[in-house]
């Protein structure tokens, strides 16, 4: 198995497989009501739906990287605002984060095994080797969407028990 496939295999499985820890992000994120996506209780810092809009925005900056741009923050920013609630918008959020992770993995799907190893442009000193490779990059991204995907779980069962 080469390293795309083995990379688009692992993040379509936490996406909407069936990962061995629990629910896959989409199944976690699809239990989550309108009402419920733009409530904060008390003491949380973000509620799902800046949550789901900070994951479409980092997957979107990991697709820049892949494509050989410098790394940054995300352009529509680390937090994007999510507005006033409204239905239609949230379904747009759940949505847009389907479709950047379809792209990504078409991406990742298109690499070529040299690619994996080399460093993106990242001014990192990973242990001196500055950057991270496209593979930790991708690793990364898969950790991201686990451990938000844990906190919106978490926000949910907060909000109806």
């Amino acid at each position: 198995m080469s390293i795309s496939e083995r990379i688009s295999k692992q993040l379509q499985q936490v996406l909407a497989g069936d990962p061995w820890y629990g629910s896959s992000v989409y199944t976690i994120i699809e239990r989550i009501s309108f009402e419920a996506a733009y409530e904060k209780p008390p003491g949380s810092v973000h509620n799902v739906a800046e949550i789901v809009l900070h994951m479409v925005a980092w997957t979107e900056e990991v697709m820049d990287r892949m494509n050989g741009l410098p790394s940054g923050v995300p352009t529509s920013g680390d937090w994007p605002e999510t507005g006033k609630p409204d239905e239609q918008k949230w379904q747009n959020y759940v949505e847009d984060l389907k479709l950047v992770n379809v792209n990504l993995i078409g991406i990742i799907q298109k690499f070529s095994e040299e690619q994996w190893i080399e460093p993106t442009l990242d001014e990192r000193n990973s242990d001196s080797g500055i950057g991270v490779t496209y593979e930790e990059l991708i690793n990364g991204l898969v950790q991201h969407h686990i451990y938000h995907s844990g906190q919106i779980a978490l926000l949910n069962r907060i909000i109806n028990g």
